[in-house]
């Protein structure tokens, strides 16, 4: 599809989620800590996924989403972006065009409306006929004590973050596995390993995450689809230094082997791991993306 976003049903509530979901941007001269390792440097890419089609949610703004879809196109992937923020995922839609030469299809979506999921995959089939890789990235964070937390809080993180992926999941396993193959990745993340103050509604949807990865994947194995996550921790971007205190982002940085925080792309090259042939007999895995992990 060369044409605009393709609009679908309203979306009611906003769905970003500063704490994991990272730009493409580079994160260099953001004050996060002190590196102990070689300073990341992107690298060639091989074609991984040449021929594939790929949706990614929650590809617009300052994401990883925008640094999987990114990725995934420079290897060659026919890529479908999908946000619930029309105006930028316009403007992603238009920077993947510059780096691939080819405007993606773009469909607006807010995953906590099962209408709307359906009509996103719905959409993207009939665009290109059947889908190859699902990555779900859409999640909603938050930092409130559990006695200070409302019904409200917990349900709305648990919906967008678990729940979204609950139903992007079923919708891709229910294309893939009449059709004998297809991958599935979620993203979580290390909160749903260890404890942090003020995460209780977003480490349970994130360790939610993880266990839906794991039994799904199981039930998807007969037909020789894949489903598994990557858990990553912090991964700097501009929107996250700006709502966040630089001792906080320092702190966080600090757990790190590295000192440092991710960079985008290096989530995202896990994505396109996960998502290729040379995790042909990996399922129901989650890798981690941080040296915060049991």
């Amino acid at each position: 599809m060369t044409g605009p976003v393709n609009n679908g049903p309203p979306d009611p509530a906003p769905r970003e989620d500063p704490g994991t979901h990272p730009s493409g941007a580079s994160t260099r001269g953001v004050p996060v800590g002190r590196s102990t390792g070689p300073e990341p440097r992107p690298h060639p890419s091989h074609g991984l996924l040449a021929g594939r089609t790929v949706l990614v949610t929650a590809a617009a703004g300052t994401g990883i989403g925008f640094a999987a879809a990114r990725r995934c196109a420079e290897e060659g992937a026919r890529v479908v972006i999908s946000d619930r923020h029309e105006r930028r995922l316009g403007e992603a839609a238009e920077r993947l065009a510059e780096i691939s030469g080819e405007q993606p299809l773009a469909v607006v979506c807010d995953v906590t409306s099962q209408t709307g999921v359906d009509h996103m995959f719905e959409v993207a089939i009939a665009e290109h006929g059947h889908l190859d890789v699902v990555v779900n990235n859409a999640g909603l964070g938050g930092n409130t004590p559990l006695v200070e937390m409302t019904d409200e809080q917990w349900t709305t993180v648990l919906d967008v973050t678990l729940t979204g992926t609950f139903r992007c999941t079923r919708a891709a396993l229910r294309h893939m596995i009449p059709r004998g193959s297809g991958v599935v990745i979620n993203n979580a993340s290390v909160i749903g390993w260890r404890a942090q103050a003020g995460q209780t509604h977003y480490a349970a949807a994130k360790a939610g995450v993880m266990a839906l990865t794991r039994c799904a994947a199981i039930e998807a194995a007969p037909a020789g689809v894949r489903v598994n996550a990557v858990s990553p921790s912090i991964a700097m971007h501009a929107h996250l230094a700006k709502v966040s205190s630089e001792e906080l982002l320092a702190e966080l940085s600090a757990r790190e082997a590295y000192g440092r925080a991710a960079e985008p792309w290096e989530v995202a090259d896990v994505i396109v791991f996960l998502a290729s042939d040379y995790s042909s007999y990996m399922t129901g895995e989650v890798v981690s993306v941080s040296s915060q992990h049991p």
